[in-house]
């Protein structure tokens, strides 16, 4: 089935546009117009992803990006006119996966959904939590199969593609330092550019948003490690089970 994409923003020809070129690449498109009408098709239906204007007519596109994250992790890419980069910084840490400004390509804007639903998209391997690779640390449990992290008490814990994807980067290479150019390559498809995908700051962001649900104290982390002038550690022992075996 063919995903399922929200376009939200007050400009006509610009949903329009959206709508025309998503629908030709095989997307199911739904538009809205305001803060208020997104609320109610966020509530009604099930979506795939979302294209969030920053700036709407009734609501700031932020706020609404802050709600969407307090109940689902369903992938976030901003639109906006500004294209100054503490909006950008804002808009990745209120949760979203990717930022784009306006004017924009079509293309480019194909593309950016494209690598934000890969990495969003449960792999294939398993369709059972149990039966894929599982990585094991400090009472976490994050189950690659699945793309699900789960607490020591074993909730599952909502993480955006972006989280998920630096987090099972560090899991792979415990207790070694990784600078924020090993982790931007890490996280950066091969058909894509590094410098578009994820800058040094916004890795910053990323790893501050998973001490948040990570850390008991965010100013004292124990799992997620920055080593200043090099880049961050993982600190704890991970152990592998299901496909993988063994342990690290």
């Amino acid at each position: 089935m063919s995903a399922h994409i929200l376009t939200v923003d007050d400009d006509k020809e610009v949903r329009e546009a959206v709508e025309r070129y998503l629908s030709k690449q095989g997307y199911r498109v739904t538009c809205a117009s305001d803060g208020k009408s997104a609320a109610e098709l966020l509530a009604g239906q099930s979506f795939d992803l979302v294209l969030l204007d920053l700036i709407l007519p009734d609501e700031d596109g932020l706020d609404i990006a802050r709600q969407i994250r307090g109940h689902s992790a369903v992938p976030i890419i901003m639109l906006t006119g500004r294209a100054d980069e503490v909006d950008r910084i804002i808009g990745l840490e209120m949760g979203a996966d990717d930022y784009i400004v306006k004017p924009f390509s079509l293309r480019e804007l194909g593309a950016r959904i494209k690598s934000v639903l890969r990495r969003a998209a449960p792999t294939q391997t398993s369709a059972q939590p149990d039966s894929g690779e599982v990585a094991e640390f400090s009472g976490w449990r994050l189950d690659i199969a699945n793309r699900q992290l789960y607490d020591p008490d074993d909730q599952p814990i909502d993480v955006t593609s972006g989280e998920f994807d630096l987090l099972l980067t560090l899991v792979q290479h415990p207790q070694r330092t990784l600078d924020r150019d090993q982790l931007i390559t890490a996280l950066t498809h091969a058909d894509e550019e590094p410098d578009k995908a994820m800058s040094r700051r916004s890795v910053d962001v990323q790893v501050l948003r998973l001490r948040r649900k990570l850390e008991a104290d965010t100013r004292r982390p124990v799992l997620i490690k920055t080593v200043r002038g090099a880049g961050y550690f993982f600190a704890a022992k991970v152990d592998w089970r299901g496909t993988a075996g063994g342990s690290t």
